[in-house]
């Protein structure tokens, strides 16, 4: 018989998932009013929607692929399929339209320079950080540290930046070929994984304010890692528009910052790689014993605690198997909040979920013999 687990944020779930909806329906008529409609009153529509559908056909198949990369890196207690999803509809929709309006407002009252260096940093990583909000609050049980929170910021960002490499491909392909190339190169090869390294920085700070016993800390991560997502963008957009508004020395700094980013995207992916090796540990530490109570084995302990066991589960047992190795992760992790919350003498939900963690381990163990 199989152990239902606890659900007690069921309503908080519901509540989320319901300003999901209705935020995208109202982003979907910003991007209708901002995006879609405007080529109407162009001298040329039919060009201006297949140069549209162009930026379209590139930005979307490559944007898919680098969503493989950091689902790839979330190997140990993957994040939820609803919760990426969710995460993908506020960066690509509500994200990106509610930075247009705001952007275009204060292009149109000051500069472009103004929008680019100004506004757009710290619109676009507000609202794209409001998407973290979401998953910190409205899935709380889905979010448990570091690595969680860059995963859900980096599908975010790469959502928002699918949507706007839309709007920058159609309107360099509106120009001609040459300029669609240029645009193609310097956006969607010499730059995609910018956004995701912003809003990274956020989600880095929610990560920490969650593993964190200090409430100072719980406090003021979460908006130092907006002030450096956004302090970031603004030196990234800053010398990209310094550099194409001026004739004299600076029209080279882009260039000359540009093997300093390279340099920061790789060390996002190096440090990626520890912190999930590091979740790779807690795992362990927290389940050693577990084999010594005979909730698991040795062998099963190994599995969830190697790179991809997950993976590996789901091929020799299907579902099951996947799931097998997802509740002993999940019980895992549990055990490390209520650890953290023992250290400070505060209450967690997560204490609630040990007992039907282990019964729910011992039903699947049971339909894999089956």
């Amino acid at each position: 018989m199989s152990t239902t687990l606890p659900d007690p944020d069921k309503t908080r779930r519901q509540v989320g998932l319901g300003m999901l909806v209705v935020s995208s329906l109202f982003g979907l008529v910003l991007l209708l009013i901002f995006v879609l409609l405007p080529p109407l009153a162009s001298d040329n529509p039919m060009h201006a929607y297949g140069s549209m559908l162009l930026g379209a056909t590139l930005a979307l198949p490559a944007g898919l692929v680098y969503l493989l990369i950091p689902r790839t890196f979330d190997r140990y207690d993957p994040e939820p399929w609803y919760a990426l999803v969710g995460c993908l509809m506020w960066g690509g929709i509500c994200a990106a339209a509610f930075s247009i309006p705001i952007n275009t407002c204060v292009m149109s009252l000051g500069s472009e320079a103004l929008g680019a260096v100004v506004s757009a940093p710290f619109v676009e990583e507000f609202w794209k950080g409001i998407g973290i909000v979401g998953v910190f609050y409205f899935l709380h049980r889905e979010f448990d540290g570091i690595v969680d929170g860059i995963i859900y910021a980096t599908f975010i960002a790469l959502a928002f930046a699918i949507t706007e490499n839309v709007i920058y491909y159609a309107r360099g392909a509106e120009q001609g070929m040459g300029m669609l190339a240029v645009t193609v190169f310097f956006r969607g090869i010499m730059s995609p994984w910018l956004h995701p390294l912003f809003t990274a920085m956020t989600g880095m700070g929610f990560g920490i304010a969650r593993e964190t016993k200090l409430g100072w800390v719980k406090f003021l991560a979460p908006i130092g890692g907006y002030c450096v997502a956004v302090l970031l963008h603004m030196t990234w957009n800053g010398s990209a528009t310094l550099s194409a508004s001026t004739d004299g020395g600076a029209k080279w700094l882009f260039f000359i910052l540009y093997p300093g980013w390279i340099l920061l995207v790789i060390g996002f992916f190096i440090s990626l790689f520890f912190l999930v090796k590091r979740r790779g540990r807690i795992l362990r530490e927290y389940l050693l014993d577990e084999v010594a109570l005979g909730t698991i084995t040795q062998s099963e302990l190994d599995l969830v605690c190697a790179p991809f066991g997950r993976l590996r589960a789901h091929r020799r047992h299907g579902l099951a198997g996947a799931n097998f190795v997802s509740a002993i992760a999940r019980l895992s992790l549990s055990k490390w909040h209520v650890s953290r919350a023992y250290a400070t003498n505060t209450r967690t939900l997560s204490w609630d979920f040990i007992v039907p963690l282990r019964q729910e381990i011992a039903h699947l163990r049971r339909t894999l013999r089956d």
